[in-house]
């Protein structure tokens, strides 16, 4: 049992649209963060530019609202100097694809030990509407007035192209699923990914309401946990299995089909092919899969950093500064 209290977390009064998934977001960190139980002297929230960057200012936590992409790499400093924080790096999809993209892969890559939090509602809400790297193609906006000419990034398909050990999804306004993936994010060793479905009620409201409410998501999402068959639907009455290299929905109990047929989630398999498949799905065709979809273990860039500099140390003829200066020569002056 936590000694904390959501009420711990919470600082200050957002300043959102109404409506806008951050403040559902925010909610659901803040229950997260209580039950998990780490104290709020003991954690950094750090964020880039953005409408959801402003996150930060709404924690009573240690928290860092930084520069334009950069989140992952002031993230990476401060998980690497101190190790002993629990550092949330939160970012749109702006913020972290666009101009932070490049810090994103190799947070990924290097397995830092970071929540990273990946808000996003395919659009840039702070700056008043312009398509983002989410944003599907013939979207139209600002700065898109005919629709956009080209293909968006799939946040899931580049975390496991960067070597992500740790991906989940959930929807901005299903608290529930919002504070499980937060709560095994943080019990993930290594960088986590938590992509969050919201919308900008502003410049892309419906962006994703097929699966915003709850019939939808029983409609048009499906709930992955490790060890438990892939099956969704009102009364789970349909099923995923493989049918050659990719993956079918079948009925069950329709042309034979039991629910031994269904294929299985393993979220720590290290191969990623199946959890890839399951993380593009998209409708109409497939549910939105939602839930830890990628939970692998391996070793961590900060933790490899300290083992290094304890190692070098313990072969060091020298341990200090006054050690050091007694390596050389040394002349008495009188």
């Amino acid at each position: 049992m936590s000694d904390f209290s959501i009420n711990d977390y919470k600082k200050g009064q957002p300043r959102w649209c109404p409506g806008c998934g951050d403040h559902f977001f925010l909610a659901s960190l803040h229950k997260a963060m209580a039950e998990i139980g780490v104290a709020p002297w003991q954690t950094a929230v750090i964020s880039g530019i953005g409408c959801s960057s402003r996150l930060p200012h709404y924690m009573a936590t240690y928290g860092m609202n930084t520069i334009h992409g950069r989140a992952a790499a002031i993230a990476t400093g401060t998980k690497v100097a101190n190790p002993k924080l629990a550092v949330w790096q939160v970012s749109g999809d702006g913020d972290g694809l666009a101009i932070g993209g490049n810090h994103f892969i190799h947070a990924n890559r290097r397995n830092i030990d970071l929540n990273m939090i990946l808000l996003n509602n395919r659009i840039y809400g702070l700056t008043k509407g312009q398509y983002s790297p989410t944003s599907p193609r013939g979207f139209v906006s600002k700065s898109s007035p005919y629709g956009t000419v080209e293909d968006p990034f799939r946040p899931a398909e580049l975390c496991f192209g960067a070597r992500g050990h740790f991906f989940a999804r959930a929807v901005a306004t299903d608290a529930a699923g919002t504070v499980d993936i937060l709560k095994a994010a943080y019990a993930h060793k290594g960088a986590s990914v938590c992509e969050i479905l919201q919308n900008c009620v502003i410049f892309n409201n419906g962006t994703h309401d097929s699966v915003y409410n709850s019939e939808g998501r029983k409609l048009n999402a499906i709930y992955v946990e490790h060890g438990k068959p892939l099956v969704f639907g009102k009364d789970n009455e349909f099923g995923l299995v493989q049918e050659g290299f990719g993956l079918k929905v079948v009925k069950i109990g329709e042309n034979g089909v039991t629910l031994d047929d269904i294929l299985v989630h393993d979220a720590h398999c290290e191969d990623n092919t199946l959890q890839l498949k399951l993380a593009l799905m998209e409708g109409p065709d497939f549910p939105i899969a939602l839930g830890v979809i990628r939970d692998v273990e391996a070793p961590t860039y900060n933790d490899a950093v300290w083992a290094q500099l304890d190692d070098v140390a313990e072969k060091k003829k020298y341990h200090n500064f006054a050690e050091l200066l007694e390596t050389n020569d040394i002349w008495e002056v009188k």
